[in-house]
């Protein structure tokens, strides 16, 4: 499974932008899906059968989308001026390489010159009109052959294994969760399974709630990521979860309250199983969950995460037990769902 999340992080897919993933994920799921389409917003949604007949009562859903950036405006000297697309922080941003539009264009995120930066400016985080893209160009000509208004732009980031089983990358988030649902499908399921590859989720969870709406499920499990925050700078309480210490079962976020009879199955499955298995220790962020269980007459959902450190960032990083923990748990799950669906 690490390959193929491997290849898909490398991929572009900001929100809005997913085609180069969703054509991806299409090829590698057409061979095992009884069904396969996408929806106005963009959304892949995937039918598979299994050994039970329970139609679309089951949803298993994670987001191709990443944050990223967009061309607003492009100088007279040939500096691109953007914004960014999903929650970026912009202390992350300067100085890192970007690609951009259908040509990848390479260019570079720039700042005004350090010597030039007065003592009150080097106190505040750059505002995003401060910032431009650099991408060689000696005029607003030369730029306009290789970029258009509205292109897209994604970071740069090899995905590489380093240190004691961590892997660094972009779009981890959520990449992770596409892959663990390619890996299901190829396998023969317990039960009848949608999966939906959703889109647009990093501007408002968008995609989810027309996913949710077309197949209407009575259960969906979110597979995600989530704000590690385990840093040395940030106090214990706040922290939020940690690497390597198991999936991340919530029974409570930003966007959601989970339904407790999912979280307390998915906690009995993993601690039945010797599956390693953490919660948040704070309560923050979001997902497709908030807009699934809103969907016609509400849908019960549940949410299992990996713990990434610098999520939203050029270079994310991850425990590959955990991603692997995560498609063993959910496995588990599909079982359990099997009996009782």
């Amino acid at each position: 499974m690490i390959e193929l999340l491997k290849d898909l992080c490398r991929l572009p897919g900001v929100s809005g932008d997913e085609d180069r993933v969703r054509d991806f994920i299409r090829t590698q799921a057409a061979p095992y899906a009884s069904s396969i389409r996408t929806d106005a917003l963009g959304n892949l949604i995937v039918f598979k059968k299994g050994r039970k007949t329970t139609g679309n009562k089951l949803l298993l859903a994670a987001h191709m989308d990443e944050v990223g950036i967009i061309v607003t405006r492009i100088t007279d000297e040939g500096f691109l001026k953007f914004d960014f697309v999903g929650g970026v922080d912009r202390r992350v941003a300067i100085g890192k390489p970007v690609l951009i539009g259908d040509s990848q264009v390479p260019g570079v995120i720039g700042l005004k010159a350090i010597h030039l930066v007065s003592r009150e400016e080097m106190k505040k985080v750059p505002k995003t009109d401060a910032l431009y893209i650099d991408i060689g160009a000696k005029d607003r000509e030369t730029a306009e052959k290789l970029v258009a208004l509205g292109d897209y732009g994604c970071f740069i980031g090899e995905p590489e294994e380093f240190g004691q089983g961590f892997l660094k990358a972009k779009a981890i988030d959520d990449r992770v969760g596409c892959a663990i649902m390619l890996e299901l499908l190829k396998e023969e399921l317990p039960l009848d399974v949608t999966f939906a590859f959703t889109a647009q989720e990093e501007v408002g969870t968008r995609g989810a709630f027309a996913a949710a709406f077309s197949v209407t499920p009575e259960v969906a499990l979110v597979l995600e990521t989530t704000t590690a925050a385990d840093s040395p700078a940030v106090e214990k309480h706040r922290q939020v979860c940690t690497p390597g210490k198991g999936p991340v079962i919530s029974y409570m976020d930003g966007g959601t309250i989970y339904d407790r009879g999912l979280f307390e199955r998915l906690r009995g499955l993993a601690e039945d199983n010797h599956i390693p298995w953490q919660t948040k220790e704070y309560i923050a962020g979001g997902n497709d969950a908030r807009t699934i269980q809103r969907t016609k007459s509400g849908v019960r959902v549940a949410a299992m995460s990996a713990a990434v450190r610098y999520l939203h960032a050029p270079a994310s990083v991850g425990s590959i037990a955990d991603f692997e923990n995560m498609l063993k748990l959910t496995r588990l799950f599909l079982l359990d769902q099997a009996e009782k669906l």
